[in-house]
């Protein structure tokens, strides 16, 4: 009985050493909040000040959106008109689903299979992103984000995303250098997160989306603990719902199934999910281990102890008795 116990010990510690090793960045991400990398509002000149001017100006003056096509949908056609009006000095570019293509094959005819393999048209607007900032930097700007000021500030640093809630970093509003290493990786590992989950929304989240990002985000932090590199972390009061706040949100998550009301149910349900999914766990294992390890001893003392008491007369095999009386004759 020790040794099954001990079995059963280490194979629950094998397996759930395992479960943690494949997520682990995941639950760094609950902890890690980007502080240390803020852009303060501090070091942020207010609107409309002289000392703007005064900042580097590191990003090219480009802004970039996505859509389907030149089509933009009326609700968005105002937040768009925002950032165009409020920037005259910058070039602006959409890219709908014909100029993303022909991009991503004449530039990066490698991601090529990838990016029309997608099942979801919103990961190769996720993917075009990356591409384009990595390729010629500026800022992207998500269709239902408005702009409320003007963004030469964010300029100044080589690259920047925006913090998110529960955890992690968005994808709706990025500003870089052309080729910096950040948007390098993010391109890189694309390949690498191309896989099929049950729901649609973990596919797109973790293939493209924002959970894809913020884990490049954390491993791209690991390789680059300090220095110039860094990527600065824009926070909800210095982006949105503030008169000094950079952009305004609109009516948006157009990709949205379902699917998604589970996925938010569970991500505030998350600890909870996690008590029970241990819990259940361990049952399943406890199960298995009663029907393989303990059953199987107790099967092999029940069938020792009946041998036993087996007269000595019955395990003679019948080739003995014969034998036994050949010799006799």
């Amino acid at each position: 009985m020790r040794r099954g116990i001990l079995v059963f010990l280490i194979t629950t510690i094998v397996v759930l050493g395992f479960a943690v090793h494949h997520v682990w960045t995941l639950l760094e991400l609950l902890v890690v909040d980007g502080k240390e990398d803020a852009i303060l509002r501090a070091e942020l000149p207010a609107p409309n000040s002289g000392a703007i001017s005064e900042r580097p100006q590191l990003i090219p003056k480009i802004i970039h959106q996505t859509y389907i096509n030149e089509s933009v949908p009326e609700h968005w056609k105002g937040p768009q008109q925002s950032c165009i009006d409020m920037h005259p000095d910058y070039e602006y570019k959409l890219w709908t689903d014909k100029k993303s293509r022909e991009f991503i094959a004449a530039e990066y005819p490698w991601f090529l299979e990838t990016f029309d393999g997608y099942p979801y048209p919103i990961q190769r607007a996720d993917a075009i992103r990356y591409f384009v900032l990595h390729h010629f930097g500026g800022i992207y700007i998500d269709l239902d984000d408005g702009c409320n000021r003007s963004l030469d500030p964010l300029l100044a640093y080589p690259a920047w995303v925006r913090k998110t809630s529960p955890t992690g970093i968005s994808n709706d509003a990025m500003g870089s250098v052309p080729r910096h290493k950040f948007f390098l990786n993010a391109i890189d590992r694309l390949p690498d997160y191309n896989r099929r989950w049950p729901l649609p929304y973990i596919t797109v989240m973790a293939s493209t989306g924002p959970l894809y990002l913020s884990v490049i985000w954390r491993h791209y932090n690991k390789a680059n603990p300090v220095g110039a590199d860094r990527v600065r972390i824009l926070f909800p009061a210095e982006y949105n719902n503030h008169s000094w706040s950079f952009f305004t949100h609109h009516l948006g998550n157009s990709w949205h199934n379902n699917d998604v009301k589970l996925i938010f149910w569970m991500a505030s349900h998350w600890m909870v999910l996690t008590v029970v999914g241990f819990t259940v766990g361990l049952a399943l294992l406890w199960c298995i281990y009663s029907t393989f390890v303990v059953g199987r001893q107790a099967n092999n003392s029940r069938s020792k102890y009946a041998y036993s008491r087996i007269p000595f007369y019955r395990r003679v095999s019948s080739k003995d008795i014969e034998l036994n009386d050949r010799h006799q004759v």
